[in-house]
C-alpha cells in the first residue's frame, strides 16, 4: 500500500485509527484558532484589494472538486459580462512570493497546473503568487473586475467579500479530526461561518448529514466528459473506449474518483493514482510507450509537450440544477456588491 492510499485509509476510515496522532491535531488545531483570533483582533493585519474577492475553497485536503467548482463560477460570472480574475497559489509550478500572470503559453512547471487549466479554459485574468493579496491586487490592475481565489479559505491576510466551500459528497469529512490525524485544515464548525457550502458528488454518492448552517447549501455533480486528444484536439465519447486496452492517470487530490468515473463508462483501465500536483516525466513514465492513455485535465497540461499520439485528456463537467446555479450566482454578486443581467445558465 502507497504512504498516500495509507493516509486516505487513515483520515477516512474509523476514528480510532487515527489515536496515536491526536495530541498533534490538537496543537495543529490550537494553532489555527490562536491565528484566526489574532486575526479578528486586528493583532495581524488584513489586506482588501479594490475589487470584490469570492473565495472558493476546502477545509479538508484536496480532492473535492474545488477547481472544477472555482472555473465553473468564474465563467458564469463572465457569462454575466463581468471581467474576472483568478487566483492561485501555484501549487505544482516554481511561483515565487512576487505574483506573476498566467496565459495559455505558459509552462505548468512554473505557475502550477490548476493556473494554467484555467488559464486555458476561458480568457480570464490568471494571477498566481505565494502571497495571495499580491496576486489579487496584480490581477485588479490588469482589469478584473471581481476575483475568484482558487483555494485560500485559509490566507486570511486577504480580506473577502464571498466564501464558499467545496465538500466531497462521498467523503465528506473523512474521520472529522484536524490535521494530520485527519483530513480536516480547519474545524467542522468553519462550516458555519462561511456563506455557501457546495457538496459534490460523483456517480452516486450523496452529500452527507453535515452541520451546515450557511446561507446556501447545494449540490453539484461532476460529470465526466469527453476525452480530447491531446495532440490533435479530437474529441471522442468515453464509450468509443469501451473494449480498448487503458491506462488512466490522475495526479489530483482524489484519483480513485477518477478512475471510478471511468469505469462508471463501462471502460476497464490500469490505474496509475500519483501525488496530487504530481510531475510527468517522458523518462519515467508509469505506462507503456504507446498506451492508449486516459488522464485528467490537469494533468495533460504537463504533458503537452512531449503526449503520445494516442493521449488523451477527459474533460470535467459540473452539474447544477437551474435553481440552485441561480441561487448561489445571485448571493456570490450580493456579497460582491455587484448587479447585472440575468444569469446565463447554458
Amino acid at each position: 500500500m502507497s504512504l498516500e492510499a495509507a493516509v486516505q485509509r487513515l483520515w477516512y476510515g474509523p476514528g480510532w485509527r487515527s489515536l496515536p496522532l491526536w495530541p498533534l491535531a490538537w496543537l495543529f488545531r490550537a494553532v489555527v484558532g490562536l491565528r484566526g483570533a489574532l486575526y479578528r483582533a486586528g493583532a495581524l493585519r488584513v489586506h482588501r484589494v479594490r475589487v470584490p474577492v469570492v473565495v472558493v475553497g476546502n477545509i479538508t485536503v484536496g480532492g473535492t472538486g474545488k477547481t472544477p467548482v472555482a472555473a465553473w463560477l468564474a465563467a458564469q460570472l463572465a457569462l454575466r459580462g463581468h471581467r474576472v480574475g483568478v487566483v492561485l497559489r501555484g501549487y505544482g509550478g516554481r511561483a515565487q512570493r512576487t505574483p506573476r500572470v498566467v496565459t495559455p503559453t505558459s509552462d505548468a512547471a512554473e505557475v502550477g497546473d490548476e493556473a494554467l487549466l484555467h488559464a486555458l479554459r476561458r480568457p480570464h485574468v490568471v494571477a498566481v503568487g505565494a502571497d495571495r493579496v499580491a496576486a489579487a491586487q496584480l490581477a485588479a490592475e490588469q482589469g478584473a473586475e471581481i476575483v475568484v481565489c482558487d483555494d485560500g479559505l485559509q490566507h486570511l491576510r486577504l480580506v473577502r467579500d464571498c466564501e464558499i466551500v467545496v465538500v466531497d459528497a462521498a467523503r465528506g469529512l473523512g474521520n472529522r479530526q484536524m490535521l494530520p490525524a485527519g483530513p480536516l485544515r480547519d474545524p467542522a464548525s468553519r462550516l458555519e461561518t462561511v456563506d455557501a457550502v457546495v457538496f459534490t458528488e460523483r456517480g452516486r454518492s450523496q452529500a452527507p448529514a453535515l452541520p451546515v448552517h450557511a446561507p446556501l447549501a447545494i449540490t453539484a455533480r461532476l460529470e465526466p466528459g469527453d476525452a480530447v486528444n491531446l495532440r490533435t484536439g479530437e474529441r471522442r465519447p468515453l464509450h468509443a473506449f469501451r473494449g480498448t486496452s487503458l491506462h488512466a492517470v490522475a495526479g489530483i487530490g482524489h484519483p480513485e474518483a477518477f478512475f471510478a468515473g471511468l469505469r462508471a463508462a463501462g471502460l476497464h483501465v490500469e490505474a496509475h493514482a500519483l501525488a496530487d500536483h504530481a510531475a510527468l516525466h517522458p523518462a519515467a513514465l508509469p505506462f507503456p510507450a504507446g498506451a492508449t492513455v486516459l488522464m485528467t485535465e490537469k494533468d495533460a497540461v504537463k504533458c503537452r509537450s512531449f503526449a503520445g499520439a494516442d493521449w488523451w485528456f477527459v474533460e470535467l463537467g459540473v452539474a447544477l440544477e437551474r435553481q440552485a446555479a441561480a441561487e448561489l450566482i445571485a448571493l456570490v454578486l450580493e456579497r460582491a456588491g455587484l448587479v447585472g443581467a440575468g444569469v446565463n445558465l447554458g
